[in-house]
């Protein structure tokens, strides 16, 4: 029997990368969880990697009608939601003088204000004792050249987690935030473009002091605890899953 038997889980972004390996990790520990994706597609093969225990909907977090829909069919399955990963967002590069007010407006409208969303339209559902995890990152305060918009979002999603922490811990509710580091995802290819990733990644591993980038299964490992009984006595604190890029 799993840790999380029984118990109902949301991952948003959950059809690649981090998303992925932790749907895969939670169902496998006896949850049933609902993903989210913008593609149809990446969906559907990601439902045949998870198995029978996961409901995938599509959506997008920076829109509240789909995070409805999302929710309706949680409180549909009629046991409320024990578990919320609210793992989507995206990253931009650019440097303070390449900046512009688009690329603010998007990340900041996926990663901060499509996060407080996701948390907030969950609360009615949140059964006593359930875990909320924010996905956080080792560069909110890293201050890498050209990542100052995606820093910022991060920052800013850390800083909520502390302050919705304290708001619902008298409802027995927890919440925490897991900050990868330079993991091997998806992401970087669409944050960078496929032409300059491989220069890129290089560059982060060469930053990571255990030798190499992460594996998505290890944040997931990270967040399985958090989301389980085992974390109990955590609450308000960011769980660092970076191969040590914090520390030296």
């Amino acid at each position: 029997m799993g840790q999380l038997e029984g118990k109902t889980a949301v991952v948003t972004g959950g059809s690649t990368g981090i998303g992925l390996a932790t749907a895969v990790r939670l169902a496998s520990e006896g949850a049933h969880v609902f993903i989210t994706g913008r593609r149809q597609d990446v969906l559907d093969r990601a439902v045949e990697s998870i198995g029978p225990a996961v409901t995938a909907v599509r959506g997008d977090i920076a829109e509240p009608a789909d995070l409805d829909r999302l929710y309706d069919a949680v409180r549909d399955r009629g046991r409320g939601l024990d578990v919320l990963f609210a793992n989507a967002g995206l990253a931009t590069l650019a440097t303070l003088a390449q900046a512009t007010h688009e690329q603010f407006d998007q990340i900041f409208g996926v990663n901060v204000r499509g996060t407080l969303l996701t948390v907030q339209k969950a609360l009615p559902l949140l059964n006593d004792g359930a875990s909320v995890i924010l996905n956080d990152s080792v560069r909110a305060d890293d201050g890498r050249e050209a990542f100052g918009l995606y820093a910022a979002s991060k920052a800013a999603v850390r800083s909520l987690a502390r302050t919705w922490a304290n708001e619902l811990r008298s409802k027995g509710i927890r919440v925490n935030t897991v900050a990868p580091g330079a993991i091997d995802t998806p992401g970087v290819d669409l944050a960078v473009g496929e032409e300059n990733a491989a220069a890129v990644k290089a560059e982060l591993a060469a930053g990571v002091p255990i030798g190499r980038r992460g594996r998505p299964e290890e944040v997931a490992a990270a967040v399985a605890f958090l989301a389980s009984a085992d974390s109990s006595f955590v609450l308000g604190t960011t769980l660092h899953v970076n191969g040590g890029e914090n520390q030296f």
